[in-house]
């Protein structure tokens, strides 16, 4: 008969002279892979478990392509920002949009190729140059109130997601250290109760995401489990939402290349479904406030300040909801992008007549490159105007959310720490590095000699930063003056 496995170092860390300890992250230890040993009516594994040994950790904002080449992978996003590149910015092009310039690039080559043609062996298009100045100069203004007008919209939508970041950490530091638990069963009730207010958190940021991407419902690996309990009107249409379907190839195509014609609506999946599919953040907000409430009531979060503190927050949250749907439904006006386009394509269009008289066959590849950056910055624009998409250069909300969900799981790793118990560590040291004493050591002085002690360290501070500064007599003393100054600190 086999023997009985041993009892683990982190459960002896665990259980202490019989009574248990909760884990300090000091006391954490990742045994051995246990999968050999496993038997078959062992719960499925979580794909975040440490004993996963053979799962590589890929970040959540990519897809994963076996270290593959697929240009796919290369150039849909958004882009994975821990990722480091040893190649010169214009090498790179990963984060690129020329993908999207190769059709507009193409159909450049062949105009300039046409009219230099022509130019060369039947009749000469040019014209002034002048023309090129007078539109460049209106070119260069629409561009650059595009680019400018998209980026500000990229920095906002960044900002609000910084403030969901820091109001999540906030609300649930809040929730986790000041609502208090009560005895017996009621305590446990409590801890769990804070436990899923604070899953709650996290379940907003991943719906927020879905609805700045049009995705509708409650079915999706990162939402689903999190938000199934509740009781929800995306939950409720769930049934009647269309499934997503995958693009054809030569559709897909188009849209890797930024074919227009081959986008599709992104908000077509919510307009095709038979059932309101309301406001998941917004209804997670109201069971969020709903349970801010019920510590009020029970007298679990008793002081007023944290109470007031717990309510801003909800409220703060809806202002980030609020904040993002301003930046996505709020887009350049169409009036401003047509004109735009429009401009910047004539002045396109009109390169070859102007270039060809000064550079004859030069001027093929000439407009080539002058559209490349013209048209590029503009695509720029157009991709950044939406920070919350899927494009390369879009903003890694799922990176966010993780960012979010692990601070959130470090909060609640461990009890409110007790500052009576912290305090008093033995590397504690009060006065360092005046004085290497710990916390206790100096609980043996009088007060006097702690204050003394901080008075000493003051001094000792002003000796060091004053060594640093060079000793100088101002140029305009006399020498008399400058000897008096040499000599005085041997007088005293």
């Amino acid at each position: 008969m086999a023997a009985a496995p041993s009892t683990s170092s982190t459960e002896a860390t665990y259980a202490t002279n019989g009574t248990k300890k909760t884990l300090q992250p000091s006391a954490i230890e990742v045994p051995h892979s246990m999968s050999s040993g496993r038997g078959s009516n062992e719960a499925p594994m979580s794909p975040r478990s440490w004993r996963a040994r053979k799962t590589t950790y890929q970040p959540p904002s990519r897809k994963p392509t076996d270290k593959s080449l697929d240009a796919g992978d290369y150039f849909i996003g958004p882009r994975d920002m821990a990722k480091h590149s040893k190649w010169p910015f214009f090498l790179r092009m990963h984060g690129s949009v020329l993908p999207k310039m190769i059709v507009p690039l193409f159909v450049v080559a062949a105009w300039s190729t046409i009219i230099t043609v022509i130019c060369e062996k039947w009749h000469n298009l040019g014209v002034s140059t002048l023309l090129l100045t007078v539109l460049g100069f209106v070119v260069g203004l629409a561009i650059s109130f595009r680019t400018s007008s998209a980026y500000e919209r990229y920095t906002e939508g960044r900002k609000y997601w910084s403030q969901l970041q820091f109001v999540g950490q906030n609300l649930a530091r809040t929730i986790w250290v000041h609502a208090s638990e009560r005895d017996g069963e009621l305590g446990k009730e409590d801890l769990l109760n804070k436990i899923s207010a604070l899953n709650l958190i996290v379940a907003f940021s991943r719906a927020v995401l879905h609805k700045l991407r049009f995705e509708p419902g409650i079915e999706y690996p990162d939402l689903h489990a999190r938000v199934e309990y509740l009781e929800t009107f995306a939950k409720a249409a769930e049934a009647e939402i269309p499934k997503a379907r995958e693009p054809g190839k030569i559709k897909a195509v188009g849209e890797y290349l930024g074919v227009t014609f081959a986008e599709s609506n992104p908000r077509k999946r919510i307009k095709r479904s038979k059932k309101p599919l309301g406001n998941l953040p917004l209804e997670i907000l109201n069971h969020l406030s709903a349970y801010v409430e019920s510590t009020i009531s029970n007298d679990t979060l008793k002081v007023g300040l944290y109470q007031n503190q717990a309510i801003t927050s909800v409220v703060q949250l809806n202002e980030v909801l609020v904040g993002v749907e301003r930046v996505l439904q709020t887009p350049l006006p169409i009036a401003y992008s047509i004109a735009i386009s429009q401009i910047t394509w004539v002045y396109v269009m009109m390169l070859p007549f102007q270039l060809w008289k000064d550079l004859r066959w030069v001027t093929i590849p000439g407009c080539i490159f002058a559209a490349y950056i013209i048209l590029g910055i503009a695509a720029i624009g157009r991709e950044i105007e939406n920070p919350f998409g899927m494009d390369v250069n879009d903003l890694p909300l799922e990176a966010y959310c993780e960012e979010l969900e692990c601070d959130i799981d470090y909060i609640m790793s461990n009890p409110a720490p007790k500052p009576a118990e912290f305090f008093r560590m033995q590397n504690n040291m009060p006065i360092y590095p005046l004085s290497h004493k710990s916390f206790e050591g100096w609980l043996g002085r009088s007060k006097q000699d702690i204050r003394d002690a901080l008075m000493t360290k003051t001094k000792a501070d002003m000796k060091v930063r004053n060594s640093f500064a060079v000793a100088r007599v101002d140029a305009d003393k006399t020498e008399e003056e400058k000897h008096h100054a040499v000599l005085q600190p041997q007088d005293a």
